[in-house]
Protein backbone atom coordinates (compact mmCIF):
# COMPACT_ATOMS: atom_id res chain seq x y z
CA UNK A 1 0.00 0.00 0.00
CA UNK A 2 0.91 4.16 -0.99
CA UNK A 3 2.72 5.60 1.42
CA UNK A 4 3.16 9.63 1.41
CA UNK A 5 7.17 9.65 1.52
CA UNK A 6 9.27 11.52 3.95
CA UNK A 7 10.36 14.04 1.90
CA UNK A 8 6.93 15.07 1.32
CA UNK A 9 6.10 14.78 5.26
CA UNK A 10 9.11 16.84 5.37
CA UNK A 11 7.88 19.65 2.74
CA UNK A 12 4.22 19.16 4.31
CA UNK A 13 5.51 19.85 8.27
CA UNK A 14 7.76 22.99 6.82
CA UNK A 15 4.86 24.69 4.83
CA UNK A 16 2.57 23.90 8.07
CA UNK A 17 5.01 25.59 10.51
CA UNK A 18 3.84 28.85 11.92
CA UNK A 19 0.27 29.01 10.11
CA UNK A 20 -2.30 28.16 13.17
CA UNK A 21 -5.31 29.08 11.12
CA UNK A 22 -4.06 26.39 8.31
CA UNK A 23 -5.96 23.32 6.98
CA UNK A 24 -3.83 21.87 4.22
CA UNK A 25 -5.51 19.00 2.83
CA UNK A 26 -2.94 16.44 0.63
CA UNK A 27 -4.78 13.73 -1.53
CA UNK A 28 -4.17 11.32 -3.90
CA UNK A 29 -5.77 8.99 -6.58
CA UNK A 30 -3.60 5.13 -6.95
CA UNK A 31 -5.05 1.80 -7.74
CA UNK A 32 -8.15 3.66 -8.85
CA UNK A 33 -8.46 4.57 -4.92
CA UNK A 34 -8.60 8.40 -3.46
CA UNK A 35 -6.81 8.75 0.22
CA UNK A 36 -7.12 12.24 1.56
CA UNK A 37 -5.06 13.97 4.37
CA UNK A 38 -5.62 16.98 6.32
CA UNK A 39 -2.68 18.63 8.13
CA UNK A 40 -2.02 21.72 10.67
CA UNK A 41 1.05 22.66 12.37
CA UNK A 42 0.64 20.13 14.90
CA UNK A 43 0.32 17.21 12.26
CA UNK A 44 -2.25 15.37 10.65
CA UNK A 45 -5.73 16.01 11.68
CA UNK A 46 -8.94 13.89 11.46
CA UNK A 47 -9.52 13.65 7.50
CA UNK A 48 -13.28 12.90 8.05
CA UNK A 49 -14.15 16.35 7.68
CA UNK A 50 -14.51 18.14 4.32
CA UNK A 51 -13.26 21.22 3.71
CA UNK A 52 -14.53 23.71 0.60
CA UNK A 53 -11.36 25.66 -0.91
CA UNK A 54 -11.11 28.34 -3.44
CA UNK A 55 -9.48 26.74 -6.18
CA UNK A 56 -8.44 29.90 -8.84
CA UNK A 57 -6.88 29.34 -11.75
CA UNK A 58 -7.55 25.62 -11.75
CA UNK A 59 -11.02 26.70 -12.82
CA UNK A 60 -9.40 27.19 -16.22
CA UNK A 61 -9.16 23.35 -16.42
CA UNK A 62 -12.89 23.51 -16.40
CA UNK A 63 -13.55 26.29 -18.25
CA UNK A 64 -11.36 24.75 -20.78
CA UNK A 65 -12.91 20.80 -20.81
CA UNK A 66 -16.60 22.83 -21.20
CA UNK A 67 -14.85 24.42 -24.56
CA UNK A 68 -14.08 21.08 -25.68
CA UNK A 69 -17.14 19.53 -25.15
CA UNK A 70 -18.42 22.16 -27.57
CA UNK A 71 -15.92 21.41 -29.65
CA UNK A 72 -17.15 17.84 -29.81
CA UNK A 73 -20.46 18.56 -30.58
CA UNK A 74 -19.60 21.13 -33.23
CA UNK A 75 -21.45 24.38 -31.46
CA UNK A 76 -18.38 26.00 -32.22
CA UNK A 77 -14.34 25.60 -33.29
CA UNK A 78 -10.87 26.16 -32.10
CA UNK A 79 -9.89 28.65 -34.63
CA UNK A 80 -12.97 30.68 -34.49
CA UNK A 81 -12.37 34.17 -33.40
CA UNK A 82 -13.47 35.52 -30.26
CA UNK A 83 -15.16 38.21 -32.19
CA UNK A 84 -17.62 35.30 -32.99
CA UNK A 85 -19.42 35.54 -29.40
CA UNK A 86 -19.34 39.15 -29.01
CA UNK A 87 -21.52 41.16 -31.67
CA UNK A 88 -20.55 44.46 -30.02
CA UNK A 89 -17.26 44.28 -31.33
CA UNK A 90 -15.82 46.38 -34.01
CA UNK A 91 -16.05 43.93 -36.96
CA UNK A 92 -12.85 45.92 -38.87
CA UNK A 93 -10.59 44.80 -35.92
CA UNK A 94 -8.43 41.80 -34.95
CA UNK A 95 -9.62 39.46 -32.40
CA UNK A 96 -7.95 36.30 -31.19
CA UNK A 97 -9.19 33.15 -31.90
CA UNK A 98 -10.33 30.45 -28.76
CA UNK A 99 -7.26 28.16 -29.34
CA UNK A 100 -5.01 31.30 -28.93
CA UNK A 101 -7.07 32.33 -25.99
CA UNK A 102 -7.11 28.68 -23.95
CA UNK A 103 -3.16 28.52 -24.95
CA UNK A 104 -2.46 32.13 -23.56
CA UNK A 105 -0.79 32.85 -26.82
CA UNK A 106 -3.39 35.32 -27.57
CA UNK A 107 -1.18 38.72 -26.85
CA UNK A 108 -3.37 39.72 -23.74
CA UNK A 109 -0.83 40.87 -21.12
CA UNK A 110 -0.87 39.02 -18.00
CA UNK A 111 -1.94 42.51 -15.92
CA UNK A 112 -5.51 42.19 -17.55
CA UNK A 113 -7.91 43.52 -16.86
CA UNK A 114 -5.63 45.70 -13.90
CA UNK A 115 -3.62 48.88 -15.64
CA UNK A 116 -0.07 48.14 -14.37
CA UNK A 117 -0.02 50.37 -11.37
CA UNK A 118 -3.03 47.59 -10.18
CA UNK A 119 -1.54 44.97 -10.89
CA UNK A 120 1.64 45.68 -8.90
CA UNK A 121 0.13 46.93 -6.08
CA UNK A 122 -2.12 43.17 -6.16
CA UNK A 123 1.22 41.15 -6.77
CA UNK A 124 2.93 43.71 -3.59
CA UNK A 125 -0.07 42.48 -1.58
CA UNK A 126 -0.16 38.82 -1.72
CA UNK A 127 4.06 38.62 -1.37
CA UNK A 128 2.80 40.88 1.84
CA UNK A 129 0.14 39.21 2.84
CA UNK A 130 -1.99 42.19 3.33
CA UNK A 131 -5.16 41.91 4.42
CA UNK A 132 -7.67 44.42 3.01
CA UNK A 133 -7.78 43.23 -0.61
CA UNK A 134 -8.34 40.12 0.05
CA UNK A 135 -11.81 40.60 1.76
CA UNK A 136 -12.82 42.35 -1.59
CA UNK A 137 -12.32 40.75 -5.59
CA UNK A 138 -9.94 43.11 -7.40
CA UNK A 139 -10.67 40.77 -11.06
CA UNK A 140 -14.05 42.28 -10.95
CA UNK A 141 -15.05 43.09 -14.48
CA UNK A 142 -18.11 43.36 -16.39
CA UNK A 143 -19.06 43.53 -19.94
CA UNK A 144 -18.89 47.55 -20.50
CA UNK A 145 -15.10 47.24 -19.05
CA UNK A 146 -14.28 43.67 -21.06
CA UNK A 147 -15.58 45.44 -24.04
CA UNK A 148 -13.26 48.46 -23.45
CA UNK A 149 -10.18 46.29 -22.87
CA UNK A 150 -10.57 44.21 -25.87
CA UNK A 151 -10.27 47.08 -27.99
CA UNK A 152 -8.28 49.69 -26.10
CA UNK A 153 -5.46 46.22 -26.26
CA UNK A 154 -5.29 45.59 -30.10
CA UNK A 155 -3.53 42.59 -31.31
CA UNK A 156 -1.96 41.41 -34.57
CA UNK A 157 -2.63 37.94 -36.30
CA UNK A 158 -0.37 35.88 -34.94
CA UNK A 159 0.91 33.31 -32.48
CA UNK A 160 2.30 35.16 -29.77
CA UNK A 161 4.77 34.37 -26.74
CA UNK A 162 3.08 32.33 -24.33
CA UNK A 163 1.95 34.86 -21.26
CA UNK A 164 -0.53 33.30 -19.16
CA UNK A 165 -3.49 35.51 -19.45
CA UNK A 166 -6.58 35.52 -16.47
CA UNK A 167 -8.10 38.09 -18.84
CA UNK A 168 -8.04 35.70 -22.14
CA UNK A 169 -9.89 32.36 -20.63
CA UNK A 170 -12.14 34.54 -19.43
CA UNK A 171 -13.27 35.42 -22.71
CA UNK A 172 -13.39 31.91 -23.79
CA UNK A 173 -16.40 31.74 -21.16
CA UNK A 174 -17.76 34.32 -21.83
CA UNK A 175 -18.06 33.06 -25.32
CA UNK A 176 -19.28 29.69 -24.02
CA UNK A 177 -22.14 31.49 -21.98
CA UNK A 178 -23.40 32.92 -25.20
CA UNK A 179 -23.42 29.39 -27.30
CA UNK A 180 -25.33 28.12 -24.32
CA UNK A 181 -27.48 31.08 -24.26
CA UNK A 182 -27.70 30.64 -20.19
CA UNK A 183 -24.77 32.78 -19.28
CA UNK A 184 -21.54 31.08 -18.55
CA UNK A 185 -22.05 31.02 -14.66
CA UNK A 186 -25.19 28.84 -14.86
CA UNK A 187 -23.88 26.73 -17.93
CA UNK A 188 -20.38 25.97 -15.59
CA UNK A 189 -22.47 24.75 -12.24
CA UNK A 190 -24.84 22.73 -14.57
CA UNK A 191 -21.74 21.16 -16.25
CA UNK A 192 -19.99 20.35 -13.23
CA UNK A 193 -22.75 18.69 -11.26
CA UNK A 194 -24.41 17.07 -13.66
CA UNK A 195 -22.29 16.49 -16.64
CA UNK A 196 -18.81 15.92 -14.36
CA UNK A 197 -20.83 14.84 -11.05
CA UNK A 198 -18.73 16.70 -9.05
CA UNK A 199 -21.36 17.55 -6.15
CA UNK A 200 -19.07 19.55 -4.17
CA UNK A 201 -17.85 22.11 -6.71
CA UNK A 202 -19.39 25.13 -7.78
CA UNK A 203 -18.93 28.69 -8.75
CA UNK A 204 -18.33 31.40 -6.07
CA UNK A 205 -17.73 30.87 -2.31
CA UNK A 206 -20.99 31.48 -0.59
CA UNK A 207 -21.15 27.57 0.37
CA UNK A 208 -18.04 27.53 1.59
CA UNK A 209 -17.14 25.85 5.18
CA UNK A 210 -13.47 27.66 5.14
CA UNK A 211 -12.19 31.06 5.49
CA UNK A 212 -8.82 31.88 4.30
CA UNK A 213 -5.86 33.41 6.06
CA UNK A 214 -2.54 35.86 5.59
CA UNK A 215 1.16 35.39 6.24
CA UNK A 216 0.70 37.18 9.60
CA UNK A 217 -2.88 34.80 10.25
CA UNK A 218 -5.18 37.58 9.27
CA UNK A 219 -8.67 36.30 8.36
CA UNK A 220 -9.09 36.82 4.83
CA UNK A 221 -12.54 35.84 4.51
CA UNK A 222 -13.45 34.58 0.91
CA UNK A 223 -13.50 36.18 -2.37
CA UNK A 224 -16.90 37.26 -3.69
CA UNK A 225 -17.34 36.33 -6.76
CA UNK A 226 -21.03 36.83 -8.79
CA UNK A 227 -22.56 35.87 -12.21
CA UNK A 228 -22.05 39.78 -13.16
CA UNK A 229 -18.03 39.24 -12.91
CA UNK A 230 -16.87 38.55 -16.26
CA UNK A 231 -13.72 37.21 -14.71
CA UNK A 232 -15.47 34.44 -13.21
CA UNK A 233 -14.35 31.60 -16.14
CA UNK A 234 -10.52 32.33 -14.91
CA UNK A 235 -10.63 31.53 -11.06
CA UNK A 236 -14.23 31.68 -9.32
CA UNK A 237 -14.70 27.94 -8.52
CA UNK A 238 -14.69 26.26 -5.16
CA UNK A 239 -14.14 22.25 -4.74
CA UNK A 240 -13.00 19.26 -2.00
CA UNK A 241 -9.97 16.96 -2.40
CA UNK A 242 -12.34 14.31 -3.18
CA UNK A 243 -14.16 16.22 -6.43
CA UNK A 244 -10.79 17.12 -7.31
CA UNK A 245 -9.56 13.65 -7.51
CA UNK A 246 -12.60 12.69 -8.49
CA UNK A 247 -11.95 15.01 -11.92
CA UNK A 248 -8.72 13.62 -12.19
CA UNK A 249 -9.89 10.25 -12.91
CA UNK A 250 -12.51 11.54 -15.25
CA UNK A 251 -9.66 12.59 -17.16
CA UNK A 252 -7.58 9.97 -16.51
CA UNK A 253 -10.14 7.40 -17.82
CA UNK A 254 -11.76 9.94 -20.61
CA UNK A 255 -14.78 8.67 -19.25
CA UNK A 256 -15.56 12.23 -21.61
CA UNK A 257 -14.28 11.53 -24.68
CA UNK A 258 -14.12 14.78 -25.73
CA UNK A 259 -11.65 15.39 -22.74
CA UNK A 260 -8.85 14.42 -24.95
CA UNK A 261 -8.58 17.68 -26.65
CA UNK A 262 -7.98 18.97 -23.89
CA UNK A 263 -5.05 16.66 -23.39
CA UNK A 264 -3.43 17.43 -26.52
CA UNK A 265 -0.42 19.62 -27.18
CA UNK A 266 -1.74 22.42 -28.27
CA UNK A 267 1.35 24.85 -28.07
CA UNK A 268 4.43 25.86 -26.27
CA UNK A 269 3.97 26.40 -22.39
CA UNK A 270 5.89 28.44 -19.78
CA UNK A 271 9.71 28.16 -20.32
CA UNK A 272 11.47 24.92 -21.52
CA UNK A 273 9.72 22.60 -19.46
CA UNK A 274 5.96 22.84 -20.44
CA UNK A 275 3.93 22.28 -23.02
CA UNK A 276 0.01 23.91 -23.47
CA UNK A 277 -3.05 21.48 -23.99
CA UNK A 278 -6.01 23.71 -23.56
CA UNK A 279 -5.90 24.77 -19.97
CA UNK A 280 -3.67 22.12 -19.13
CA UNK A 281 0.18 22.49 -18.36
CA UNK A 282 1.64 19.74 -20.14
CA UNK A 283 5.52 18.31 -18.89
CA UNK A 284 7.41 18.91 -22.24
CA UNK A 285 9.50 15.94 -21.52
CA UNK A 286 6.36 13.73 -20.55
CA UNK A 287 2.98 15.19 -22.30
CA UNK A 288 1.01 12.36 -20.10
CA UNK A 289 1.55 14.53 -16.92
CA UNK A 290 -0.86 17.32 -16.74
CA UNK A 291 -0.53 19.95 -13.90
CA UNK A 292 -2.28 23.09 -13.02
CA UNK A 293 -1.80 25.04 -9.51
CA UNK A 294 -4.35 28.41 -8.48
CA UNK A 295 -4.32 31.17 -5.86
CA UNK A 296 -6.93 33.32 -4.52
CA UNK A 297 -6.51 36.14 -1.95
CA UNK A 298 -5.42 33.14 1.10
CA UNK A 299 -6.21 29.95 -0.66
CA UNK A 300 -3.65 27.71 -2.77
CA UNK A 301 -4.14 24.89 -4.74
CA UNK A 302 -2.53 22.32 -7.27
CA UNK A 303 -3.72 19.45 -9.08
CA UNK A 304 -1.44 16.81 -10.79
CA UNK A 305 -2.18 14.17 -13.26
CA UNK A 306 -0.05 11.29 -14.77
CA UNK A 307 -2.41 9.93 -17.66
CA UNK A 308 -0.41 7.00 -18.44
CA UNK A 309 0.44 5.95 -14.48
CA UNK A 310 -2.84 6.46 -14.00
CA UNK A 311 -2.29 8.68 -10.68
CA UNK A 312 -3.07 11.89 -9.14
CA UNK A 313 -2.34 14.56 -6.72
CA UNK A 314 -3.51 17.17 -4.93
CA UNK A 315 -2.79 20.05 -2.61
CA UNK A 316 -5.15 22.59 -1.13
CA UNK A 317 -4.65 25.03 1.51
CA UNK A 318 -6.32 27.92 2.79
CA UNK A 319 -2.96 30.17 2.98
CA UNK A 320 -1.36 32.18 0.34
CA UNK A 321 1.95 30.03 0.64
CA UNK A 322 5.02 31.26 -0.70
CA UNK A 323 7.54 29.79 -3.08
CA UNK A 324 5.31 27.38 -4.96
CA UNK A 325 5.05 25.23 -1.20
CA UNK A 326 1.49 23.50 -3.12
CA UNK A 327 3.34 22.68 -6.24
CA UNK A 328 6.53 21.28 -4.23
CA UNK A 329 4.32 19.37 -2.44
CA UNK A 330 2.03 18.05 -5.13
CA UNK A 331 4.89 17.18 -7.48
CA UNK A 332 6.82 15.52 -4.69
CA UNK A 333 3.52 13.49 -4.37
CA UNK A 334 3.02 12.79 -8.04
CA UNK A 335 6.75 11.90 -8.70
CA UNK A 336 6.45 9.46 -5.86
CA UNK A 337 3.48 7.48 -7.48
CA UNK A 338 4.56 7.35 -10.76
CA UNK A 339 7.23 4.68 -9.31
Amino acid sequence: MFEISDETLKLIKKTCKGKKDLKLTVGYLTDNNTVIKIYNENGELDSSKKFHYEIGSITKTFTASLLSKYVFENKLSLNDSIQKYIEELKEDEYYPTLLRLATHSSGYSENLPLNKREYFSLFLDLIMGASNFNKTNPLNIDFNKMKMLMEKNKLKEMDYSWEYSNFGLSLIGYGLGIVSGKGYWDTMNDFLRNELGLSDTYLGTSNNNLHGFGRKNNDCGNWKWNKENLMSPAGAISSTADDLLKYAKININEDKPYLSLCHDKHGSGKSKKYDMGLGWWLLKKNNNVMLHGGGTGCFSSFLGIDKEKKVASVVLANYRLGRNDDEKIGISLLESLQI
